[in-house]
């Protein structure tokens, strides 16, 4: 038997993934103080020190209640984490022949299932609340969004996930060789491909 990718054909552009009036205008993404792509991360108990993979997105204004995340192209939902501060929702993208995957990480309120179509007119999840945040950590003011050039590694889900098919490489990229190989620059990338 032979299963094959579902992997979706669009016509659309990128847009921003936070709510920010013109999601169009790059100048719109606030990063946190370390959250810059290709930004060296210091070892920590059980994690390597390794090049931060993606970028760390802020909050875009005050809204502390739902503020809400959305996909930056129309894709397919692969793999969803919902355990706390790391949950996480990967989307599989075909943007005018371009394969490539969305990730979205230190997310709450996911509204998506594994198999759903999603587009960028509709949030897929939101930033933490207050409430989430004082239990968590204010650390997670942010979501940390990734692009990837290849599919993530799959994994079997668990009890606790029992929809979290894929994990990214966000610690395994120890050399800018392994960063590049893996992901893009998703400001670069965006500024790329962002609808005109």
């Amino acid at each position: 038997m032979v299963i094959l990718s579902f992997i979706i054909f669009i016509n659309s552009c990128v847009l921003l993934p936070i709510n920010c009036g013109n999601r169009n205008d790059i100048s719109a993404i606030r990063l946190t103080e370390i959250g810059q792509f290709g930004k060296l991360r210091k070892a920590r108990d059980g994690v390597p020190a390794h090049f931060h993979t993606g970028i760390d997105i802020m909050r875009p204004g005050k809204n502390y209640s739902n503020e809400p995340i959305s996909p930056v192209a129309e894709g397919k939902v692969i793999s969803k984490r919902t355990d706390g501060p790391y949950a996480q929702i990967i989307v599989e993208h075909n943007l005018n022949s371009l394969i490539f995957w969305s990730l979205y990480e230190h997310i709450s309120g996911i509204v998506v299932s594994v198999g759903d179509i999603v587009s960028p007119s509709k949030p897929i999840a939101r930033f933490m609340n207050r409430e989430e945040l004082n239990v968590f950590g204010w650390q997670f003011d942010h979501f940390h969004f990734e692009i990837l050039k290849i599919k993530p590694l799959p994994i079997k889900p668990d009890f606790k996930n029992q929809e979290r098919f894929f994990n990214s490489y966000s610690l395994t990229c120890y050399t800018p060789e392994d960063l590049e190989k893996y992901y893009y620059d998703p400001l670069e990338f965006m500024r790329n491909n962002l609808h005109k």
